[in-house]
């Protein structure tokens, strides 16, 4: 059964009580809701803190990312224990902000460019398993670049990933993780992926994952769209089969923003 989801990548903004004003406000305005799993992913720094703030209510708690190992000499990096310490339900795996591309030029580091972290097809494979068996949920994204778009290329990059990032699952696995299909060139870009055309392409994100899990599989499991999810074009979105909700960046650091989106996903999909 597809539950409808709109989680918050609140990236690398909020200090500390800028993320607790926040998280408050998400809980005043939909702490409650129900048909909806409502997800607020805020930096390392303020999980915790995020964590006191949504006990209670309905509002899970995720991560922006792992690393796999359980401790050691990893400078820098969080491992899944830590996450789930701090009180996450669920950790985004392979934003677009963090892939990156064998044979792609070192980024010019004085420009906000996307993909500069390198993380592989099989880091995110990893990743995610080692979330899955520490008892996170993991996001999984995947997305092709304008470049890929404009070639051609956006079904087989989509598919690729999709496949890549499941490698190696059995059935059960599959069936815990939530996919989210970013178009790299709408990630705070301002430019949204027509709902028609999201839908269509989050149909070939659900066919890649029948491919490695058998027939039917992909119809349990929640599959979100991201990419410039905002309250004039949420509804749109959501009202397209295969969209299950959002993955949602600058919208959702206002809560009353995030919380229509929350809203309109309710009136929409929820149960």
């Amino acid at each position: 059964m597809r539950v409808p989801m709109m989680a918050g990548n609140w990236k690398m903004n909020c200090d500390l009580d800028e993320a607790e004003a926040l998280a408050k406000g998400v809980v005043e305005g939909v702490g409650s809701i129900e048909g909806v799993a409502v997800v607020l992913a805020p930096p390392f720094t303020a999980l915790e803190r995020v964590a006191n703030v949504i006990t209670g209510s309905n509002v899970k708690l995720s991560a922006q990312n792992l690393y796999w190992k359980a401790s050691g000499a990893y400078t820098g990096e969080v491992s899944p224990k830590m996450l789930t310490s701090c009180g996450c339900a669920y950790v985004i795996v392979g934003h677009s902000e963090r892939r990156g591309r064998f044979g792609v030029p070192e980024p010019d580091m004085t420009d906000d460019l996307i993909r500069v972290f390198g993380d592989t097809d099989a880091a995110v494979n990893t990743k995610a398993k080692a979330a899955l068996g520490t008892g996170l949920t993991p996001i999984i994204c995947v997305g092709e670049t304008l470049a890929e778009r404009e070639a051609g290329l956006t079904d087989a990059i989509v598919r690729d990933q999709v496949i890549a990032a499941l490698e190696g699952m059995d059935a059960a696995q599959i069936n815990g993780v939530i996919l989210a299909y970013e178009p790299v060139w709408a990630i705070g870009t301002g430019k949204t992926c027509e709902s028609v055309e999201a839908n269509r392409v989050i149909g070939v994100v659900r066919a890649a994952i029948d491919w490695v899990a058998g027939a039917g599989a992909a119809a349990d499991i929640t599959v979100l769209y991201g990419g410039s999810v905002k309250p004039d074009n949420v509804r749109e979105l959501v009202e397209q089969p295969e969209i299950d909700g959002g993955l949602v960046g600058g919208a959702s650091l206002k809560a009353g923003s995030f919380n229509e989106l929350v809203t309109v996903t309710k009136e929409v999909r929820g149960s």
